[in-house]
């Protein structure tokens, strides 16, 4: 593989995890958990290839797809990450000790696997791909990494509401990303695939504002 375009695979992960440190300034993390959970995201590529290649072997028709393959995937890829972010630091207190560590944690596992995910398409479909990818995919996992988090950040607030505050992230960070990859992978529509893009930029906006809220709950405040 061609090392500038490895190079240009691996940025936006990079850059996106970089800036997610940047603005944990209260207690930030130690690197070395970090370093594993972006990582362990990257290794999760390996299972939801799996799964992507079993579905796509049952030959299911494009409207089939659209209706089964495309929820599955989502459904799949977001439930390895939820697991990852759960047993790992979310279950260990002396890791996991405030609610923006959620997003931080959530972040570098999304950014790990979405940067696998590039580099595989940087090797397949080249260099245009990949730039495309840098302001849509990757933003897109960094998006769904942030609902997942945040909700993480509130189990880890509100104690007592645990269960449900982790599931209902894992359900945000499964529709909207089923929601994406639908509108970006239908062929019927083009604007529905600039609708994606205009929303997921929309979208991360605002998502700036849950970081912004976990950093008013830190108890290092």
């Amino acid at each position: 593989m061609d090392p500038v375009l490895l190079i240009l695979a691996i940025i936006p992960g990079l850059l996106i995890s970089w800036y997610i440190y940047r603005m944990d300034r209260l207690e930030r993390e130690h690197r070395l958990h970090l370093m594993a959970c972006f990582v362990s995201g990257m290794l999760l590529t390996l299972p939801a290839d799996g799964i992507e290649q079993w579905l796509r072997a049952t030959g299911m028709t494009f409207p089939a797809a659209l209706m089964v393959y495309i929820p599955a995937i989502a459904v799949a890829e977001e439930l390895l990450k939820f697991l990852l972010l759960v047993l790992y630091p979310l279950s260990r207190k002396h890791i996991f000790d405030e609610p923006i560590d959620g997003i931080v944690y959530a972040i570098m596992i999304g950014m790990g696997f979405a940067t696998m995910e590039n580099i595989a398409y940087a090797s397949t479909f080249g260099l245009g791909t990949t730039i495309v990818r840098a302001f849509t995919a990757v933003p897109a996992h960094a998006l769904f990494a942030v609902l997942m988090g945040y909700y993480a950040g509130l189990s880890w607030l509100h104690p007592e509401r645990r269960k449900k505050h982790l599931w209902h992230g894992l359900l945000l960070a499964v529709v909207f990303h089923g929601v994406y990859d639908f509108l970006v992978l239908q062929a019927y529509y083009d604007w529905l695939v600039i609708l994606a893009v205009a929303g997921l930029w929309m979208s991360i906006y605002f998502a700036r504002d849950l970081i912004v809220r976990h950093q008013e709950n830190s108890p290092f405040k």
